[in-house]
């Protein structure tokens, strides 16, 4: 059903059941591109100079997502066409996002660990000194606290 006969039927029924105004806009579809338009928006992405990378998303309706997933995808040699997705390719695309969420987690993880580790030494360091102050400003108290001896 093409977007104009889709209005003008849902027009129809609105005018005769009076339940109001319908949306005339028609649904959205899904867009799907070649791989040989994947390939050749990576290569204009990669490119162009920076600062003009987002001139090629905005000039070609895209996000940054779309060229990392291609981007990724060509590097993996995985093909991406529609004769090659199977039956569950949302559950691939949900896993992939899993795996990627998991990974970034992964990666702020180790991250703040190797933060923590660093604070960790340096205040190890830092009592290491303080012990060692402490136990010479304790010589030196005992070495004061003895009457010295008169060398005359």
């Amino acid at each position: 059903m093409t977007g104009d006969a889709y209005v003008s039927s849902n027009k129809q029924s609105s005018e005769t059941n009076g339940s109001g105004p319908v949306n005339p806009a028609p649904r959205p579809t899904r867009r799907s591109f070649t791989a040989e338009y994947k390939a050749a928006v990576v290569a204009e992405y990669e490119a162009a100079p920076y600062g003009e990378k987002s001139a090629v998303l905005r000039r070609e309706g895209l996000f940054h997502s779309h060229v990392q997933e291609w981007t990724r995808a060509r590097d993996t040699a995985t093909p991406t066409g529609p004769a090659n997705r199977s039956a569950n390719t949302a559950n691939t695309s949900s896993t992939t996002a899993r795996l990627s969420r998991a990974e970034r987690e992964t990666e702020r993880l180790r991250a703040e660990n190797a933060r923590l580790n660093a604070k960790l030494a340096q205040t190890q360091a830092a009592l290491s000194i303080m012990g060692k102050a402490h136990e010479l400003l304790a010589s030196l108290a005992e070495s004061t606290d003895t009457p010295p001896s008169s060398s005359r």
